[in-house]
């Protein structure tokens, strides 16, 4: 019984840390992307650098790096900043992260 309940226990914080970086960072970069029409480039470059953090905080190296320059453009050149952004995007650990299957979800009482 305490083998199952410290498995479980590891996946709930995989899945939390996971939340708490890579699942946060995927759903600002969509709130940025979607409404960068009615932000300030100073708001957008804010905006991705702290996405920017996130993406390295959960270990992902490049996709944080073209954020990071992604954020720079976006003061000075937009197409350039989308094009960026949309690397990152591919990039990202999210965006292939398989859905758990019926056997990896446990029922605990």
């Amino acid at each position: 019984m305490e083998l199952s309940r410290r498995r479980m226990r590891e996946k709930v914080i995989e899945r939390f840390d996971y939340l708490r970086t890579c699942a946060l960072a995927r759903e600002l970069c969509l709130l940025v992307r979607t409404h960068r029409a009615v932000l300030d480039p100073e708001d957008v470059k804010r905006m991705c650098t702290f996405i920017a953090g996130l993406c390295k905080e959960a270990g992902c190296e490049e996709p944080s790096n073209l954020c990071l320059k992604a954020a720079e453009a976006a003061l000075r050149d937009e197409e350039e900043h989308l094009k960026l952004c949309a690397q990152s995007c591919q990039l990202c650990g999210e965006s292939r992260r398989p859905k758990p299957s019926r056997e990896q979800r446990a029922y605990v009482a």
